[in-house]
């Protein structure tokens, strides 16, 4: 499949199948993470990658309820690493990390639909809570939960702007 027909066709999954994913597609989706370009190089980034049941309704309870969390063979959790930021300017001390882990994530997502698995970025959560459930050191701030499996929905695509709505070139 090519890399445009990928991003066109991938879908926020939020109904699982309660099916495997082999660790062969593990190692991949953890390669896709590392791959994943950095601002300066930084790599100001850390997952966490929970298959525990338990653990995994813990999150439900902080993500307010979100129960699809938890049918989801695994959940990844997307954390910035203050110990890697740039703290030369305020854009590299607050962005950075968070353009590291997004970048990542958007890896992790297109390499998931082309192996079969669907996924949902989950930005809802409380910070504090998944801070304690996953017991993070203060260097470590969670900014996004993915669910990834087999998908049992398949979504339509929703609306985009338009070209022209989106985009301005200057001459």
């Amino acid at each position: 499949m090519e890399i445009l027909e990928i991003i066109k066709k991938r879908r926020s999954i939020r109904k699982f199948l309660s099916k495997p994913i082999p660790e062969k597609v593990i190692d991949k989706l953890i390669e896709s993470l590392i791959w994943a370009p950095s601002a300066k190089n930084l790599q100001s980034r850390k997952f966490y990658f929970v298959f525990n049941q338990e653990i995994k309704e813990k999150l439900v309870a902080a993500t307010f309820g979100q129960n699809f969390i938890n049918q989801a063979p695994l959940v990844i959790v997307g954390c910035t690493n203050d110990k890697t930021n740039n703290q030369h300017t305020k854009k590299g001390e607050n962005l950075y990390s968070i353009c590291d882990v997004s970048l990542s994530i958007q890896n992790l997502m297109l390499l998931a639909y082309s192996e079969s698995l669907g996924s949902v970025w989950v930005g809802a959560f409380d910070e504090e809570r998944v801070i304690e459930i996953l017991n993070l050191s203060k260097n470590l701030l969670p900014i996004a939960m993915i669910p990834v499996g087999y998908p049992a929905e398949k979504p339509k695509a929703p609306p985009r702007l338009s070209k022209d709505e989106l985009i301005k070139f200057i001459k």
